[in-house]
Parts: C-alpha cells; structure tokens; sequence
C-alpha cells in the first residue's frame, strides 16, 4: 500500500518511470523510499531517475504456481537493491549475474510494478 513517503515510486511506476530516492547529503541512492537516507540519516533525500539497468543478485523460482514465475533481487546499476520478478524468458534461462532491463506489468489490482526483463547478449 502506498504511503506518503512512497506514493510518487507508485506514481511514476503508473506512469512506466522507475525511481529512487538519492541523499544529497552523502551522494547515495537508496531503496525501499523512505524521507531519511539509511545511510547518514540526513533528510535531505530527492526522486532521481535511474537507468532501470541491473544484474540479478539472487533469484528463486516458484515452480508450484502454474504459470511458475520468477522472484529475484535486482542490483540496479547505481547500487540499490530492489526485489521483483524476471518476466519475459523462461526460469531456466535464468542465472546469477545476467544483465536486465526494468519494464512495467500491472499487479492484481491493475497498479503498475517495475518488474525486470534480460537484455539480449
């Protein structure tokens, strides 16, 4: 559920936009959106907008669903970590370190959610 604190990440994902909250303070991206940087504590934190660029981290297929669907940590290029699902390839087609790319697919409730598809190599 959006909250004051997160609602223009769900806002800009509604609009295909993905971004993440940068401290101006200490020069560092951060994510989950939060108004004090977790890293200094300084409240001087603005929206930036990254390059939706990352390599997955870890993953785990949920092979019991039908369709199996896959959840996976992204490490976006700028730093942040950001938990989603790999969409768009087949799960064994997957593995640790593979460059993807965010795109947007709606959730049950038809919000938008930055969800994370390979790059062609």
């Amino acid at each position: 559920m959006p909250n004051p604190e997160t609602q223009p990440f769900w806002d800009a994902a509604d609009r295909g936009e993905l971004l993440l909250k940068h401290c101006t303070a200490c020069d560092r991206p951060h994510h989950y959106p939060r108004s004090l940087c977790p890293f200094c504590f300084s409240a001087r934190t603005e929206w930036t907008q990254p390059s939706g660029r990352g390599r997955i981290y870890a993953f785990s297929v949920a092979r019991r669903a039908s369709p199996a669907y896959v959840v996976a940590y992204v490490q976006l290029d700028e730093g942040p970590m950001l938990l989603s699902h790999i969409v768009d390839c087949a799960p064994e087609d997957i593995h640790i370190d593979q460059a993807v790319e965010v795109t947007f697919q709606p959730d049950h409730e038809a919000r938008m959610r930055p969800v994370f598809k390979p790059l062609a190599p």
